[in-house]
Protein backbone atom coordinates (compact mmCIF):
# COMPACT_ATOMS: atom_id res chain seq x y z
CA UNK A 1 0.00 0.00 0.00
CA UNK A 2 1.58 3.28 -1.07
CA UNK A 3 1.82 6.42 1.04
CA UNK A 4 0.30 8.47 -1.76
CA UNK A 5 2.73 11.22 -2.84
CA UNK A 6 4.86 11.35 0.32
CA UNK A 7 7.82 9.14 1.24
CA UNK A 8 6.68 8.69 4.83
CA UNK A 9 3.69 7.65 6.89
CA UNK A 10 1.96 11.02 7.17
CA UNK A 11 -1.02 11.87 9.35
CA UNK A 12 -2.99 12.78 6.23
CA UNK A 13 -2.38 9.32 4.83
CA UNK A 14 -3.36 7.64 8.11
CA UNK A 15 -6.57 9.64 8.41
CA UNK A 16 -7.57 8.86 4.82
CA UNK A 17 -6.86 5.21 5.56
CA UNK A 18 -9.09 5.25 8.64
CA UNK A 19 -11.81 7.66 7.56
CA UNK A 20 -11.53 7.96 3.81
CA UNK A 21 -10.76 11.70 3.86
CA UNK A 22 -8.57 14.41 5.36
CA UNK A 23 -9.33 15.22 9.00
CA UNK A 24 -8.69 18.65 10.53
CA UNK A 25 -7.62 19.66 14.03
CA UNK A 26 -9.62 22.07 16.15
CA UNK A 27 -6.99 23.50 18.53
CA UNK A 28 -8.43 24.09 21.98
CA UNK A 29 -7.47 25.80 25.20
CA UNK A 30 -8.67 24.07 28.36
CA UNK A 31 -7.57 27.01 30.53
CA UNK A 32 -4.95 25.01 32.43
CA UNK A 33 -1.41 25.71 33.57
CA UNK A 34 1.70 23.58 34.04
CA UNK A 35 3.72 22.30 37.04
CA UNK A 36 6.66 24.13 35.49
CA UNK A 37 4.76 27.40 35.86
CA UNK A 38 2.60 27.18 38.98
CA UNK A 39 5.51 26.66 41.40
CA UNK A 40 5.29 22.86 41.69
CA UNK A 41 8.46 22.42 39.63
CA UNK A 42 9.16 26.02 38.67
CA UNK A 43 7.59 29.30 37.63
CA UNK A 44 9.27 30.13 34.33
CA UNK A 45 8.25 27.15 32.23
CA UNK A 46 10.55 25.29 29.87
CA UNK A 47 13.28 27.55 28.53
CA UNK A 48 11.72 27.73 25.03
CA UNK A 49 8.08 28.06 26.07
CA UNK A 50 6.16 31.26 25.38
CA UNK A 51 3.53 32.73 27.67
CA UNK A 52 0.96 30.84 25.60
CA UNK A 53 2.33 27.51 26.76
CA UNK A 54 2.81 26.10 23.23
CA UNK A 55 -0.78 27.00 22.51
CA UNK A 56 -0.24 30.27 20.67
CA UNK A 57 -2.53 29.10 17.88
CA UNK A 58 -5.22 27.66 20.14
CA UNK A 59 -8.65 29.24 20.55
CA UNK A 60 -9.25 31.82 23.33
CA UNK A 61 -9.64 30.22 26.76
CA UNK A 62 -12.44 32.65 27.65
CA UNK A 63 -14.77 30.74 25.30
CA UNK A 64 -16.41 27.47 26.21
CA UNK A 65 -15.06 24.35 24.53
CA UNK A 66 -18.09 24.23 22.24
CA UNK A 67 -17.70 27.90 21.35
CA UNK A 68 -14.01 27.40 20.59
CA UNK A 69 -14.84 24.47 18.33
CA UNK A 70 -17.61 26.31 16.53
CA UNK A 71 -15.32 29.29 15.94
CA UNK A 72 -12.51 27.17 14.52
CA UNK A 73 -14.87 25.07 12.43
CA UNK A 74 -16.31 28.23 10.87
CA UNK A 75 -12.80 29.44 9.96
CA UNK A 76 -11.96 26.12 8.32
CA UNK A 77 -15.18 26.07 6.35
CA UNK A 78 -14.32 29.46 4.86
CA UNK A 79 -11.35 27.82 3.12
CA UNK A 80 -12.53 24.32 2.19
CA UNK A 81 -15.23 21.72 2.80
CA UNK A 82 -14.46 19.89 6.05
CA UNK A 83 -16.37 16.90 7.41
CA UNK A 84 -14.37 15.39 10.29
CA UNK A 85 -12.38 16.83 13.17
CA UNK A 86 -9.79 16.05 15.82
CA UNK A 87 -10.44 17.83 19.12
CA UNK A 88 -6.91 18.90 20.04
CA UNK A 89 -6.21 20.29 23.53
CA UNK A 90 -2.95 22.10 22.85
CA UNK A 91 -2.15 24.88 25.32
CA UNK A 92 -0.10 24.12 28.43
CA UNK A 93 -0.51 20.74 30.22
CA UNK A 94 -3.92 19.33 29.43
CA UNK A 95 -4.18 16.70 32.15
CA UNK A 96 -3.07 19.08 34.89
CA UNK A 97 -6.44 19.73 36.53
CA UNK A 98 -8.97 17.92 38.74
CA UNK A 99 -10.30 14.85 37.00
CA UNK A 100 -13.90 16.11 37.28
CA UNK A 101 -13.00 19.19 35.28
CA UNK A 102 -11.11 17.16 32.71
CA UNK A 103 -14.04 14.82 32.27
CA UNK A 104 -16.38 17.74 31.67
CA UNK A 105 -14.31 19.48 29.01
CA UNK A 106 -13.14 16.31 27.25
CA UNK A 107 -16.70 14.96 27.13
CA UNK A 108 -17.93 18.28 25.75
CA UNK A 109 -15.29 18.09 23.04
CA UNK A 110 -16.05 14.56 21.87
CA UNK A 111 -19.78 15.34 21.74
CA UNK A 112 -19.15 18.02 19.14
CA UNK A 113 -20.49 16.86 15.76
CA UNK A 114 -18.12 14.89 13.54
CA UNK A 115 -15.26 14.62 16.06
CA UNK A 116 -13.41 11.37 15.31
CA UNK A 117 -10.53 11.63 17.81
CA UNK A 118 -9.52 13.40 21.01
CA UNK A 119 -5.87 14.51 21.14
CA UNK A 120 -4.45 15.72 24.45
CA UNK A 121 -1.04 17.38 24.78
CA UNK A 122 0.47 16.85 28.22
CA UNK A 123 3.53 15.92 30.26
CA UNK A 124 4.48 12.35 31.22
CA UNK A 125 4.57 13.36 34.88
CA UNK A 126 0.95 14.59 34.80
CA UNK A 127 -0.89 11.31 34.32
CA UNK A 128 -2.13 10.21 37.75
CA UNK A 129 -4.18 7.04 38.01
CA UNK A 130 -7.57 8.77 38.13
CA UNK A 131 -6.78 10.70 34.95
CA UNK A 132 -5.60 7.53 33.25
CA UNK A 133 -8.87 5.81 34.18
CA UNK A 134 -10.78 8.73 32.66
CA UNK A 135 -8.80 8.54 29.43
CA UNK A 136 -9.41 4.80 29.33
CA UNK A 137 -13.19 5.37 29.58
CA UNK A 138 -13.13 8.06 26.91
CA UNK A 139 -11.08 5.82 24.64
CA UNK A 140 -14.04 3.42 24.57
CA UNK A 141 -16.16 6.18 22.99
CA UNK A 142 -13.70 7.83 20.58
CA UNK A 143 -10.00 7.21 19.93
CA UNK A 144 -7.87 9.10 22.45
CA UNK A 145 -4.37 10.22 21.54
CA UNK A 146 -2.02 11.47 24.23
CA UNK A 147 0.79 13.73 23.04
CA UNK A 148 3.83 13.62 25.32
CA UNK A 149 6.43 16.38 25.23
CA UNK A 150 9.71 14.46 25.34
CA UNK A 151 11.81 16.84 23.20
CA UNK A 152 15.06 14.88 23.73
CA UNK A 153 16.36 11.70 25.35
CA UNK A 154 19.54 13.39 26.57
CA UNK A 155 19.38 14.25 30.26
CA UNK A 156 21.91 17.10 30.06
CA UNK A 157 19.73 18.82 27.45
CA UNK A 158 16.57 18.06 29.42
CA UNK A 159 18.11 19.74 32.47
CA UNK A 160 19.14 22.76 30.40
CA UNK A 161 15.64 23.26 28.95
CA UNK A 162 14.08 22.67 32.40
CA UNK A 163 11.95 19.76 31.24
CA UNK A 164 11.46 18.70 34.83
CA UNK A 165 11.29 14.89 34.62
CA UNK A 166 13.70 12.03 33.83
CA UNK A 167 13.53 9.77 30.78
CA UNK A 168 12.26 6.93 32.98
CA UNK A 169 9.09 8.98 33.62
CA UNK A 170 8.40 9.12 29.88
CA UNK A 171 8.93 5.37 29.57
CA UNK A 172 6.54 4.68 32.44
CA UNK A 173 3.88 6.98 30.95
CA UNK A 174 4.09 5.27 27.55
CA UNK A 175 3.74 1.85 29.19
CA UNK A 176 0.71 2.89 31.27
CA UNK A 177 -1.04 4.58 28.34
CA UNK A 178 -0.48 1.64 26.03
CA UNK A 179 -1.85 -0.77 28.65
CA UNK A 180 -5.15 1.10 28.12
CA UNK A 181 -4.87 0.94 24.35
CA UNK A 182 -4.33 4.71 24.09
CA UNK A 183 -2.26 5.95 21.16
CA UNK A 184 0.89 7.87 22.09
CA UNK A 185 2.35 10.71 20.02
CA UNK A 186 5.78 12.00 21.02
CA UNK A 187 6.99 15.58 20.58
CA UNK A 188 10.67 16.09 19.74
CA UNK A 189 12.55 19.34 19.14
CA UNK A 190 15.32 19.53 16.55
CA UNK A 191 18.03 22.13 17.10
CA UNK A 192 18.19 22.37 20.89
CA UNK A 193 21.36 24.17 22.04
CA UNK A 194 24.35 21.89 22.36
CA UNK A 195 22.83 18.92 20.55
CA UNK A 196 24.58 17.50 17.52
CA UNK A 197 22.88 15.82 14.59
CA UNK A 198 23.91 12.48 16.08
CA UNK A 199 22.28 13.41 19.40
CA UNK A 200 19.02 14.15 17.62
CA UNK A 201 19.19 10.99 15.52
CA UNK A 202 19.80 9.01 18.72
CA UNK A 203 16.46 10.31 20.00
CA UNK A 204 14.79 9.01 16.84
CA UNK A 205 16.43 5.59 17.16
CA UNK A 206 15.36 5.40 20.81
CA UNK A 207 11.75 6.15 19.88
CA UNK A 208 11.80 3.31 17.34
CA UNK A 209 12.12 0.97 20.32
CA UNK A 210 9.23 2.52 22.21
CA UNK A 211 5.58 1.58 21.76
CA UNK A 212 4.55 4.89 20.26
CA UNK A 213 2.18 5.42 17.35
CA UNK A 214 3.05 8.94 16.25
CA UNK A 215 5.74 11.60 16.33
CA UNK A 216 6.00 15.35 15.85
CA UNK A 217 9.31 16.73 14.62
CA UNK A 218 9.46 20.35 15.72
CA UNK A 219 12.05 22.93 14.72
CA UNK A 220 13.37 24.91 17.67
CA UNK A 221 11.87 28.40 17.61
CA UNK A 222 13.39 31.24 19.57
CA UNK A 223 10.48 33.34 20.76
CA UNK A 224 10.36 36.74 22.40
CA UNK A 225 10.01 36.93 26.18
CA UNK A 226 11.44 33.46 26.80
CA UNK A 227 14.58 32.48 28.66
CA UNK A 228 15.80 30.88 25.45
CA UNK A 229 15.66 34.30 23.79
CA UNK A 230 17.84 35.73 26.57
CA UNK A 231 20.30 32.87 26.15
CA UNK A 232 20.34 33.42 22.39
CA UNK A 233 21.15 37.13 22.76
CA UNK A 234 23.83 36.35 25.37
CA UNK A 235 25.60 33.55 23.51
CA UNK A 236 24.55 33.80 19.88
CA UNK A 237 24.29 30.01 19.73
CA UNK A 238 23.84 28.80 16.14
CA UNK A 239 20.40 28.07 14.76
CA UNK A 240 19.94 25.78 11.80
CA UNK A 241 19.73 27.08 8.29
CA UNK A 242 16.88 25.91 6.08
CA UNK A 243 19.28 23.61 4.21
CA UNK A 244 20.58 22.07 7.45
CA UNK A 245 17.06 21.51 8.75
CA UNK A 246 15.85 19.89 5.53
CA UNK A 247 18.84 17.54 5.55
CA UNK A 248 18.30 16.63 9.21
CA UNK A 249 14.57 15.98 8.81
CA UNK A 250 15.23 13.64 5.89
CA UNK A 251 17.76 11.70 7.95
CA UNK A 252 15.29 11.49 10.84
CA UNK A 253 12.57 10.16 8.55
CA UNK A 254 14.95 7.66 6.98
CA UNK A 255 15.81 6.25 10.40
CA UNK A 256 12.28 6.32 11.81
CA UNK A 257 10.25 3.11 11.98
CA UNK A 258 7.88 3.46 8.99
CA UNK A 259 4.91 2.29 11.07
CA UNK A 260 5.16 5.43 13.24
CA UNK A 261 2.81 8.13 11.91
CA UNK A 262 4.51 11.47 11.32
CA UNK A 263 2.16 14.19 12.54
CA UNK A 264 4.53 17.08 11.88
CA UNK A 265 7.79 17.74 10.03
CA UNK A 266 8.22 21.33 11.17
CA UNK A 267 6.28 24.17 12.73
CA UNK A 268 5.80 27.91 12.42
CA UNK A 269 6.16 30.12 15.45
CA UNK A 270 3.82 33.10 15.84
CA UNK A 271 5.08 35.90 13.58
CA UNK A 272 4.80 38.54 16.28
CA UNK A 273 6.94 36.46 18.68
CA UNK A 274 9.48 34.77 16.43
CA UNK A 275 13.11 35.88 16.70
CA UNK A 276 14.83 33.05 14.84
CA UNK A 277 15.11 31.29 12.51
CA UNK A 278 13.28 33.77 10.30
CA UNK A 279 13.01 31.32 7.39
CA UNK A 280 10.66 29.16 9.45
CA UNK A 281 7.78 31.61 8.94
CA UNK A 282 7.21 30.08 5.49
CA UNK A 283 6.00 26.68 6.67
CA UNK A 284 4.63 25.68 3.27
CA UNK A 285 7.95 26.55 1.64
CA UNK A 286 9.82 24.46 4.20
CA UNK A 287 7.60 21.45 3.56
CA UNK A 288 7.96 21.89 -0.20
CA UNK A 289 11.74 21.97 0.18
CA UNK A 290 11.69 18.79 2.26
CA UNK A 291 9.55 16.96 -0.28
CA UNK A 292 11.60 18.24 -3.19
CA UNK A 293 14.81 17.06 -1.55
CA UNK A 294 13.31 13.63 -0.94
CA UNK A 295 12.56 13.40 -4.66
CA UNK A 296 16.19 14.06 -5.53
CA UNK A 297 17.41 11.25 -3.28
CA UNK A 298 17.24 7.54 -3.90
CA UNK A 299 15.38 6.99 -0.64
CA UNK A 300 12.08 8.28 -2.11
CA UNK A 301 11.07 5.10 -3.87
CA UNK A 302 12.50 2.95 -1.12
CA UNK A 303 10.09 4.40 1.47
CA UNK A 304 6.95 4.49 -0.63
CA UNK A 305 5.73 1.21 0.84
CA UNK A 306 4.71 0.50 4.38
CA UNK A 307 6.71 -2.03 6.33
CA UNK A 308 5.42 -5.51 5.47
CA UNK A 309 3.85 -4.52 2.15
CA UNK A 310 4.84 -6.30 -1.02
Amino acid sequence: MKWADKPYHSLDYEMKLRYGEKVYRLTLNGNMTCPNRDGTLGRRGCIFCSAGGSGDFAAPAALSITEQMEQQKALLLQKRPVHRFIAYFQAYTNTYAPVEYLERIFTEAIRFPDVVALSIATRPDCLPDDVLRLLDRLNQKVPVWVELGLQTIHEHTADFIRRGYPLSCFEDAVSRLRSCGIEVITHTILGLPGETDQDMLATIRYLNEMDIQGIKLQLLHILKNTDLADYYYETGFPVMTLEEYVDLVIRCVEQLDPDIVIHRLTGDGPGDLLIAPEWSTGKRNVLNRIHAEFRTQNTWQGRLYRKGDS
